[in-house]
């Protein structure tokens, strides 16, 4: 099932339908162009579970099947920003580059955002497009601090004598990008399977927030970052979507509510307080806010 409501700023849980008729307030939270194109993109109609829901937690895909939920059109502007990013794009291939094009097989079914030749004269190389945070793109860059003495000591304080430090840069670090090599790869062994050869795969990052102080204080200083994506074994892949793939049809088939989703799944239990769509309907969602209000919000999560 699809959103089927709205969350007004009062807290009111209004049907979509109802507050794109008329508001329920004296004036609307942001223009009706806006909330109609909010609306479109909380539900494009599809059956099977798709790459994206698949990497996402069980449960959490689960009830957003099975369960009337309501989301904030606050919370989904940022989805339409990606969505204006990929028309942008799509609208500039001259016929040159194959784009949003869905392709499936028996497992599930994914739409690549451009194929071709997208950063340079060789053909076959895939792209994908995402909206992101300063935070993320600086895990996926692999960036990091570290103290660097400056050969000076303080001369007064409770540091006395203790060398001064300052804070650099390291561009070495692990790259977490786990989610966004998945997702491609996956889309890359759809092409491949249709007899498309891919060569290369990139990931182009638009940072959302650049212009503010806290991206340049993690290192970032520019608006779009193209990040490569390395292979990953097709044998891993077709085990690790058929399994995703499974354990949701079987819980599908017998109504049962899935287990939790995992603490990758669930970013340490982040997306269960703030981020979850469907957090009011999960008992683990609505026992750690709970457990939150008693100041045992740690422990919860470990």
């Amino acid at each position: 099932m699809p959103a089927t409501k709205f969350i007004c700023p009062t807290g009111q849980e209004v049907p979509i339908e109802k507050c794109l008729k008329s508001c329920v307030m004296k004036e609307r939270c942001m223009f009706l162009p806006t909330l109609r194109a909010v609306a479109n993109s909380l539900d494009r109609g599809l059956q099977e579970a798709t790459v994206t829901k698949l990497l996402a937690g069980t449960r959490e895909t689960y009830l957003k099947k099975t369960t009337d939920y309501a989301v904030d059109p606050q919370s989904a502007l940022y989805a339409l920003h990606g969505q204006a990013v990929h028309t942008i794009n799509e609208n500039f291939t001259n016929g040159e580059i194959l784009s949003e094009i869905r392709l499936n097989d028996k497992i599930t079914s994914g739409k690549f955002d451009l194929y071709g030749k997208i950063i340079s004269n060789e053909d076959g190389v895939l792209g994908d497009l995402k909206v992101t945070s300063s935070y993320k793109l600086a895990k996926a860059l692999g960036i990091y601090k570290v103290d660097v003495q400056t050969g000076e000591v303080y001369k007064t304080g409770a540091k006395k004598g203790q060398p001064k430090t300052r804070k650099e840069f390291r561009y070495d670090g692990v790259r977490h990008v786990w989610d966004w090599a998945v997702q491609l790869n996956y889309y890359r062994l759809l092409l491949e399977k249709s007899g498309f050869e891919v060569k290369r795969m990139y990931i182009q990052a638009l940072c959302r927030d650049n212009s503010l102080r806290t991206a340049s204080e993690r290192g970032i200083n520019k608006t779009i970052y193209i990040i490569p994506i390395y292979r990953i074994s097709d044998h891993w892949l077709m085990r690790y979507f058929n399994k995703k793939a499974s354990r949701l049809n079987y819980y599908l088939d017998r109504k049962k509510l899935p287990p939790p989703c995992s603490l990758k799944e669930k970013w340490n239990g982040r997306k269960c307080l703030d981020y979850c769509a469907v957090k009011e309907h999960c008992p683990q969602a609505k026992a750690l806010k709970e457990v939150l209000k008693v100041g045992v919000y740690r422990e919860a999560i470990s």
